[in-house]
């Protein structure tokens, strides 16, 4: 058992406690004991995305990888500790030289803005959502919209963490930061916001919607082809008109167009502190046609991820102010000091006339839109319908779709702001039959959980 230039030699690693009891037993000298930690998931699958896991890197060490874990690994695994000490010549330990001992630093514990309490109620609700309307995958992220705090975070398919090495490589990441789509008609209330804030529309505005329009050689329609005449943007966002969101992108022009969505964080990382953010970037400004700026008004021809579009949304609801998105509200080291981690304001997006405004169209567009129907009675929601075609080789399918729902409640001053995906629903393609019962669902338990009465 004796190593050259080690004065001790592990022999057993990950020893059971009946076998431990045994050798403690022996009483031999030179025999000792040393605890290896071990993370330890007593919520198994749940939380699973954002969590990531414990696994063994190529030095058989053990590290975190994928959101928390692998964000956070140095933090929570601390520093190990060292012993140098004297040898002779052939390298052997002087049993009376010096010693030099660095000792180990424990890692910190992490406080997250995460609740369990709505974690919970959001996977049970997306799990009971999915089966309902045959979706293939779903996620829901729910934000407080004042602190970039994020409250819950569910996707399914999921993983269980404590039998990682058995799932797919690819169902560790988290679809809500790692996994981009087009957002459809969601994404519309961001170019009212920034119509209004540019002042080249107002809520009033009217326009004359007649018929499809022509842009650069395409007809665009509206969802229905129905067509209402005399319509203010209000009554555009009401009824998602893509033809009146043309309007609004032509009076905005390509520059503000996308000087607005950069203004919103679009093209770039939201920096969340979970590991594997993907950041679609936005196209060069040289390179947008006439038809990808009145593409983009409704959604299409436009990929993010659902923490930028709740991000850019939670401004929104949040004044006009957007905040950086964040997991971890504080550290804990082993001397019980906590290092807060304070929510921090990126830049002010919108003015708050804007912003109230702009929420005032989105409760109109609950209030009286396609999805009016799950709404619980006695509050105020400002929301949005999604409905987008999921590309397919160059097209895009009619008969695929990715169906959501974003909005904030309590509108006057939102608790919370939260954005529901569902990809490839079968009972319905349309957003306002799917994720829309959907998110109301969850933000029924949700009012209950805050103790938010109805008006």
């Amino acid at each position: 058992m004796k190593e050259p230039g080690r004065v001790w030699v592990p022999i057993l690693h990950k020893a059971v406690k009946d076998t431990v009891d045994r050798l403690k037993a022996l009483n031999e000298k030179g025999l000792g004991f040393e605890p290896e930690p071990k993370r330890y998931y007593p919520e198994a699958s749940m939380a699973a995305h954002f969590l990531g896991f414990v696994g063994l890197d190529q030095n058989g060490m053990d590290r975190g990888y994928f959101g928390l874990e692998g964000f956070y690994d140095r933090e929570l695994k601390g520093k190990e500790g060292s012993l140098q000490i004297e040898k002779d010549v052939q390298g052997n330990p002087i049993l009376i030289g010096q010693t030099y001992r660095v000792d180990p630093q424990d890692g910190r514990n992490l406080i997250v803005w995460v609740d369990r309490s709505v974690q919970a109620i959001v996977e049970k609700r997306l799990k009971d959502g999915m089966e309902k309307y045959g979706a293939k995958e779903g996620s829901v992220v729910v934000m407080d919209p004042k602190t970039g705090g994020i409250v819950a975070m569910a996707s399914l398919p999921s993983y269980d963490p404590r039998t990682y090495f058995t799932s797919e490589k690819g169902q560790y990441i988290n679809p809500v930061v790692g996994s981009t789509y087009e957002p459809g008609s969601t994404f519309k209330v961001l170019i009212m916001a920034a119509g209004i804030n540019e002042k080249v529309i107002t809520p009033t505005t009217t326009m004359e919607e007649t018929g499809p329009v022509e842009v650069s050689g395409y007809t665009i329609r509206t969802w229905n082809n129905k067509y209402n005449g005399t319509v203010a943007m209000t009554d555009v966002l009401v009824h998602s008109s893509n033809v009146g969101m043309v309007y609004v992108s032509q009076k905005l022009g390509k520059e503000k167009l996308l000087s607005s969505l950069k203004n919103f964080g679009l093209g770039k990382p939201t920096n969340v502190d979970l590991e594997d953010e993907s950041a679609p970037q936005l196209r060069e400004d040289k390179e947008w046609r006439d038809i990808d700026v009145a593409t983009a008004s409704f959604g299409q021809g436009i990929a993010v991820t659902p923490l930028q579009m709740i991000r850019a949304v939670s401004a929104i609801a949040n004044g006009g102010s957007l905040m950086e998105p964040h997991v971890v509200k504080a550290m804990v080291d082993t001397n019980g000091k906590t290092t807060q981690v304070p929510p921090k304001k990126i830049r002010q997006v919108i003015t708050r006339k804007t912003a109230e405004e702009v929420t005032e169209m989105m409760v109109a567009s609950v209030e009286q839109g396609e999805a009016k129907f799950a709404k619980p009675a006695g509050y105020r929601i400002a929301g949005k319908t999604g409905t987008a075609q999921i590309p397919v080789e160059g097209h895009y399918d009619e008969t695929k779709t990715i169906a959501s729902f974003v909005g904030f409640a309590p509108a006057d001053n939102p608790k919370f702001v939260m954005l529901v995906t569902l990809r490839e629903p079968s009972s319905s393609q349309w957003g306002s039959e799917t994720a829309a019962p959907l998110f109301f669902n969850i933000a029924k338990d949700l009012f209950l959980y805050y103790g938010i009465a109805p008006k």
